[in-house]
């Protein structure tokens, strides 16, 4: 048979054959689309773990962002401009950008992406973490409940309202636990920012307060609102876990099981744990402010086969365990 050719006009896109030099050649081939590599997934970008963070003015900030490969090379933007700063790293898929004062400038959004060393395609934008600016100089917002009570029964929708002088601002509403974490940004239309929390549970028990930034210069910002301690009975939702692969586990191998707290809203930080059927202490456990956590066995073998379940747990300010998810079967190859 001879050599596949090359068709006419050099498109790879079809081919032919022919048996020997006198045959005659056959039908074309189905035609293959040729595509460009779709970009690599994008890597997340964090302040303190969070999306968002209010800072004093002249203050500086971290910023992490992770890649989901290691070995790569990582930019920080804000809009198009890349921001040349200082970083550091301690993990080979993970990179801190340091900005100082002068860096953040009046703040804004923020994004990183990454590369391959070598490559040119770069991967898409992580999602963006804000920070906001505050010199604390215009007057304190008011932050107040609805339904008008602060022992909202489980399962309410509780709306926070924040309340400024002016319209054409930027609210911020903070969660004030053993770290001041913002939870949520808005720019509505008026003088007030609604933020919602569906279906609260006691998770939702904690110190609020918030404040707002003016985006116009000279750039000032408020002192934060009153707190507002709202505080849920009862017990938090019920979490479900997963197994991230199908099938039997080989021995050897990490085996990784998702728990999902079910949370609505945006969590604290919390101890996720995962537990073996009829043991108390738990196989691992992971601290988290994110909704779900992967909790991992590390080189599993046959002992690591059986039932497990998860909860989560807070200590403070208001202590509070969830039960157990259904149970789920481990099966590891040779148990």
């Amino acid at each position: 048979m001879d050599p596949v050719e090359q068709p006419p006009g050099g498109d790879w896109s079809s081919c032919s054959y022919r048996t020997h030099e006198a045959g005659a050649p056959s039908e074309p081939s189905a035609t293959v689309t040729v595509e460009e590599l779709e970009a690599p997934l994008p890597p997340t970008l964090s302040f303190l773990g969070e999306s968002a963070g209010v800072l004093p003015r002249g203050a500086g900030a971290n910023l992490l962002c992770v890649a989901p490969l290691s070995g790569v090379e990582f930019q920080l933007r804000q809009g198009e401009e890349e921001l040349l700063v200082p970083r550091s790293s301690s993990s080979p898929d993970s990179i801190s950008f340091h900005l100082n004062a002068v860096a953040l400038g009046n703040g804004g959004l923020y994004t990183c992406r990454y590369r391959l060393r070598a490559k040119q395609t770069w991967s898409s934008n992580s999602a963006p973490a804000e920070l906001l600016l505050s010199d604390e100089t215009l007057p304190a917002p008011e932050l107040s409940a609805h339904p008008a009570t602060l022992r909202p029964a489980p399962g309410t929708l509780v709306q926070l309202r924040c309340r400024a002088p002016r319209a054409g601002l930027r609210f911020a509403l903070v969660r004030e636990d053993a770290k001041r974490r913002v939870l949520r940004v808005l720019s509505p239309a008026g003088t007030e920012a609604t933020f919602e929390l569906p279906h609260v549970s006691v998770v939702d028990s904690a110190n609020y307060s918030c404040v707002y930034v003016d985006t116009a210069p000279p750039f000032k910002g408020s002192a934060p609102s009153a707190h507002l301690e709202l505080r849920v009975d009862g017990s938090p939702p019920r979490p479900r876990l997963w197994p991230l692969s199908s099938g039997v586990v080989v021995p050897g191998r990490d085996a990784v099981l998702r728990c999902d707290s079910q949370v609505p809203s945006v969590m604290p930080t919390v101890i996720f744990e995962l537990l073996r059927a009829d043991e108390e202490e738990p196989s691992t456990k992971l601290w988290s402010s994110h909704a779900s956590a992967d909790l991992v066995l590390t080189y599993v073998g046959p002992q690591h086969a059986g039932n497990y379940s998860c909860r989560y747990r807070l200590w403070s300010p208001k202590p509070f365990v969830s039960e157990l998810s259904d149970p789920v079967e481990l099966q590891v190859a040779g148990s």
